[in-house]
């Protein structure tokens, strides 16, 4: 992972005790990433949890993302699909492929 804070903002998201809660994902979302981040960085951190089989965090992270109004496109959704498929998830990356054909993400 590139050294530009993805790498710390994934270990703090996976310090984050059992059961996830999106509130939790979305607090220290707030804290990493200011208004107008440049979106490689979230691709970086989305692919990082895709990479350990973190869905959970993935799809929080991606729900944060759309809700701050961060530039979302479709790298950060193909990240979480990938999410979902080392997860064996299918259905729930159908369900991620909606949502960006839904908000016409480039």
């Amino acid at each position: 992972m590139k050294h530009d804070g993805s790498e710390t903002v994934v270990r703090s998201l996976l310090r984050l005790g059992a059961p996830l809660q999106e509130d939790a994902v979305f607090a220290t979302l707030d804290l990493a990433f200011p208004t107008g981040s440049d979106p490689r960085t979230s691709t970086r951190i989305l692919s990082g949890l895709a990479k350990i089989k973190k869905l959970e965090h993935s799809l929080f992270s991606l729900s944060w993302l759309e809700k701050s109004r961060h530039d979302v496109n479709t790298y950060h959704y193909n990240a979480v699909m990938d999410a979902c498929a080392r997860a064996g998830k299918w259905m729930k990356a159908l369900c991620v492929l909606n949502r960006m054909r839904q908000t016409k993400a480039r």
